[in-house]
């Protein structure tokens, strides 16, 4: 418990004078808290969103509160193949809907991979590989999405000239090579706070590794991102509404939707993991640092 510790035009505080705290840690420029028991805090479980204050990164992001239960939003993000279907205007392409991917997981992660090779880019990566190397031209185009449980998705994007180097290469002991120098490269960090059962903050930000002093650019992909991200929130309040008006309805699992599925496993064990009384980490983000 915090207890007062001052109260204007007295000496003697009253001692039920208190508030219910909670073990806190400012970190990536997010405020994490710890709402479980205080013993179990370990600052170590906060997720890794370094490119979100990291000087070789800029960027910026924002909240936005979602009508719709957190898993969703997970859900979504793990499968961007609704980026061709929601997204066609800005991100979204036919590539992304056929082209191959691969799904892993850990004991904490999920992660889904999938590279794109001498496609043509989509208006968003066009603009800016463009805009920051002046190349005009087919690319190899990456996403890898990795899940950590219980609620951060980052995401690694970009594209780079086809045939530059970008797309991994199998070198000596069998590690891959992969040179991205010649392309742009971003990171779509996503962590979402559970509101109600029906609704959940989500907080975002967009990293980018180049141009790194054009304010201007800051701003227009914090923008140009919500926009996107706008439509995102349609279709969840919608999936939402559709869940809630079938209660009891079966739904059937794709390919495609291997990390998803992962994801929603972790999580499960998480939650049958606290409600038998074990540790379990539930470390989550309250707001946005400036």
């Amino acid at each position: 418990m915090a207890r007062c510790i001052h109260m204007p035009s007295q000496e003697t505080i009253n001692p039920s004078a208190c508030v219910r705290s909670y073990p806190v840690v400012e970190r990536h420029r997010f405020v994490w808290a710890w709402p479980g028991e205080a013993a179990l805090a370990d600052p170590a479980l906060v997720p890794d969103m370094h490119w979100n204050d990291d000087p070789a990164w800029a960027g910026d992001g924002k909240m936005i509160r979602v009508n719709c239960d957190y898993r969703l939003v997970l859900d979504n993000l793990m499968d961007l193949t609704h980026e061709t279907f929601v997204h066609g205007s800005s991100i979204g392409q036919v590539a992304v809907a056929e082209a191959p991917f691969v799904a892993t997981h850990g004991d904490r992660t999920a992660t889904v991979t999938r590279w794109m090779e001498g496609i043509e880019a989509p208006p968003f990566w066009a603009g800016q590989i463009q805009r920051a190397n002046g190349y005009q031209g087919a690319v190899d185009r990456w996403q890898i999405v990795k899940f950590e449980a219980p609620a951060t998705i980052s995401i690694d994007v970009g594209v780079a000239p086809a045939g530059s180097g970008a797309l991994p290469k199998e070198g000596r002991g069998g590690h891959s090579t992969s040179d991205r120098s010649q392309g742009v490269n971003g990171f779509v960090l996503n962590t979402i706070t559970p509101e109600t059962d029906g609704s959940c903050l989500y907080f975002w930000a967009f990293a980018r590794n180049y141009l790194l002093h054009d304010q201007r650019l800051t701003h227009e992909l914090r923008e140009g991102v919500a926009s996107i991200f706008r439509e995102d929130e349609l279709i969840l309040e919608a999936q939402q509404q559709a869940i809630d008006d079938h209660p009891g309805y079966s739904f059937y699992n794709l390919n495609i939707d291997a990390g998803s599925m992962w994801m929603r496993r972790l999580i499960d064990k998480m939650i049958a993991n606290a409600s038998g009384g074990a540790p379990t980490s539930r470390v989550i983000p309250l707001r946005v640092c400036a």
